[in-house]
């Protein structure tokens, strides 16, 4: 389970570069383990480090720069590449709740859903960095000085991170008594089946 996302406040820095795939997000040697932590450390590890075996940092990469960035601007297709879900993983254990881009990789896009980690799509242009404001619940981006931004999200992906729940939880604190009901009844039909 997620908490739940209504409202969010933080800092946005960009990294406005197109194409940056899953890889980039988190290069495979940088995954240890099939858990979801110990994953902020290879984050971009290719980027943030001059050299990624000695984790020397880059003082020119943004996140290294603004390590308490909540909100990641990006580039077209952001996400794009292998379906590995500890991209997604990896953003969330830095502390990113955002990232806004012009497009993204649609199982990438799905992913961050999943996980309670909002891609949402917008073409303006954002300065960074600075404090943005984004409001799930009236779908708009405020910028520092005011200006306000509408973005759009499919009622499924936008209930499921309202409620801070997966696709599997939702469905099952809607249709639980209804699962329930056929399972007992199903039992009754077909007792052979649950020995």
């Amino acid at each position: 389970m997620n908490p739940p996302f209504h409202q969010h406040e933080g800092l946005a820095v960009g990294l406005l570069r197109d194409h940056i795939d899953t890889d980039a997000i988190i290069p495979s040697r940088e995954m240890k383990g099939v858990g979801k932590t110990g994953l902020a450390e290879g984050l971009f590890a290719n980027w943030r480090y001059r050299d990624p075996a000695t984790r020397e940092p880059e003082p020119g990469f943004v996140l290294n720069q603004h390590p308490q960035a909540s909100i990641l601007l990006a580039g077209r297709n952001f996400g794009c590449g292998s379906s590995r879900e500890h991209a997604v993983w990896a953003l969330k254990e830095w502390g990113i709740r955002v990232v806004i881009a012009p497009s993204f990789g649609a199982i990438f896009f799905d992913n961050c859903i999943r996980n309670g980690l909002l891609p949402l799509v917008l073409t303006a242009p954002l300065a960074t960095p600075q404090r943005l404001r984004i409001d799930l619940d009236a779908l708009t981006v405020q910028e520092a000085d005011g200006s306000l931004h509408r973005f759009s999200l499919d009622d499924e992906p936008r209930d499921l991170l309202r409620s801070g729940l997966d696709p599997v939880a939702l469905t099952l604190a809607q249709q639980g008594d209804a699962l329930a009901a056929f399972e007992a009844h199903d039992r009754q039909q077909q007792p052979w089946l649950y020995l």
